[in-house]
């Protein structure tokens, strides 16, 4: 196959200035409800995380946001995690829903930082129990020698808790992405997509400029 050779036209609809909200926070809500209720996308909640760890390299992942409003976009990890470390050492990260099945895309940038226990404890606590006995088991971005040893984790944090509350582990909680700028894509036809640019100024004002495809 060559892949230069593989292209579709985008036929999303257009995105002008009187379409959005003046907050890009309500206009991230209007979307990701648009996409929560799209047929076509599977994860609409699943964004693309961006940090850069300590020797200066980026690294993505996709995480799933959980939560969100006027202070910002959270999502929960293990706090020994690669993004974690990454994260220690520079808060300020980017985030990207991939959004191509409806032709759109958001990116956020902001400064990421710790939720409460208190708050970790209150998400923590409504989670499956499969998946509250999986953050203890797993030892996240640590090397491991075969899965049959993560299994084995598992059944022992099971046998561990019985069948009693799973508390918060130490080690697992949330983050929120305190944004500062975000950019909204609305793919249209022959590459002339749409982009807005929103900006934060001191006084908590947002700025917002269309910018050229």
């Amino acid at each position: 196959m060559q892949y230069e050779d593989f292209r579709r036209e985008y036929h999303g609809g257009a995105l002008t200035r009187d379409m959005l909200d003046d907050n890009p926070v309500e206009q991230l809500q209007r979307w990701l409800e648009q996409a929560v209720h799209s047929d076509d996308l599977r994860d609409p909640t699943g964004m693309v995380l961006c940090t850069i760890d300590p020797d200066g390299r980026p690294w993505q992942r996709i995480v799933l946001l959980k939560d969100l409003d006027q202070r910002g976009l959270v999502f929960y990890t293990n706090y020994s995690s690669r993004k974690a470390a990454a994260i220690d050492a520079n808060p300020r990260v980017s985030l990207l829903f991939p959004w191509n099945d409806i032709d759109r895309q958001v990116i956020v940038g902001g400064v990421a930082q710790k939720l409460s226990a208190a708050e970790s404890a209150h998400y923590f606590l409504s989670r499956p129990r499969e998946s509250q006995l999986a953050a203890w088991a797993s030892q996240q971005s640590r090397p491991m020698s075969a899965r049959k040893l993560l299994l084995q984790q598992l059944g022992a944090m099971r046998k561990k808790f019985g069948d009693g509350e799973i508390p918060l582990p130490d080690f697992w909680g949330g983050y929120r992405v305190v944004p500062d700028n975000f950019e909204f894509w609305q793919g249209n036809e022959h590459r002339l997509h749409d982009r807005f640019a929103y900006a934060l100024l001191t006084g908590g004002t947002w700025t917002i400029e269309q910018l050229q495809p």
